[in-house]
């Protein structure tokens, strides 16, 4: 990261950065944007969360479609972020439902399957709680244990959703990953010794991922933004496709610019699309505060 005074303009394309590690980010629709600033096969991760068709109340953006045009400008996006990816690349899409609506990651998985291989589910888990009774003399566990974060759902026909989907798709379905590099040790040792692939001391994280929101004293300030994730999330899934095969990590659907605050962390190259500008412009924010994090001192951040 040798440009760390990095410059950023406030116009339409903003970039940053070294040219081995840079941030671009394009205030503009992310289909025509996709087609027209990334090189087919350019991409080798895609890290997003689109609308979810809920009614959510953005800023720019009508979340209120019908549901057949918003499957319909799904496929219209997806083929776009195909065309943008390499052959062995991969799409992480992160999606989420309500209990009043629970089909739309199955209805968008379903418009997805035409375009691409579903290699793996994951579940990012957001709250969890643990009874002491369920696990016994094992670990450091040593009572109850509720933690992360959810909404509240009044009334008595749901349960509180404490999860969403990351759904990984690739064009094969066959593409290795580097699945110890976000590994969790062994909670027994001595498998260490017994399985041939345990000499790391790490094992498979396996499809249930814990990865809470950092708690926040003000919405409006600290996460302006109706449905964003922790960059902790796609951070997990650069490094599980594999930090080293990674050229360009994409975003279509920026928001307030966590997967790029990711490939800052990582040091990898980034491309981003937002329609929002004020979610643009809290991108921007938030990945040059990183940077400043990074270099270990401050620059003005406006």
């Amino acid at each position: 990261m040798k440009d760390l005074e990095a410059i950023f303009r406030r116009e339409t394309v903003v970039s940053c950065g070294a040219p081995e590690a840079r941030w671009d980010f394009y205030l503009e629709d992310c289909v025509s944007g996709m087609r027209t600033r990334l090189s087919p096969g350019s991409v080798d991760v895609v890290v997003t969360s689109p609308p979810y068709n809920l009614g959510i109340e953005y800023g720019a953006y009508d979340d209120t479609m019908s549901r057949a045009e918003y499957l319909a400008w799904t496929a219209e996006w997806a083929g776009a972020v195909k065309d943008a990816m390499s052959d062995d690349g991969s799409f992480f899409l992160n999606i989420g439902s309500k209990p009043t609506d629970p089909w739309v990651p199955f209805e968008v998985a379903g418009v997805l399957r035409s375009l691409f291989q579903l290699q793996n589910v994951i579940h990012w888990v957001k709250s969890i709680a643990v009874s002491k009774a369920d696990v016994g003399d094992y670990g450091g566990i040593v009572s109850d244990v509720a933690v992360g974060h959810y909404k509240p759902i009044n009334g008595d026909r749901f349960v509180n959703d404490c999860h969403e989907y990351i759904f990984h798709f690739t064009k094969s379905g066959k593409v290795p990953l580097d699945r110890l590099a976000i590994g969790v040790p062994y909670q027994d040792k001595s498998n260490v010794g017994r399985w041939k692939n345990a000499g790391a001391g790490v094992r498979c994280r396996g499809n249930t991922w814990f990865i809470p929101y950092e708690t926040i004293n003000s919405r409006e300030k600290d996460r302006p933004h109706p449905a964003s994730f922790p960059p902790r999330l796609p951070e997990m899934c650069i490094k599980l496709h594999g930090v080293e095969r990674c050229r360009l990590v994409l975003d279509p659907f920026l928001g307030i610019g966590n997967t790029a605050v990711a490939c800052v962390r990582l040091g990898l190259p980034f491309a981003g699309f937002e329609i929002d500008e004020e979610y643009f412009d809290e991108a921007i924010r938030r990945v040059k505060a990183e940077v400043a994090q990074a270099a270990g001192r401050l620059f003005p951040l406006d």
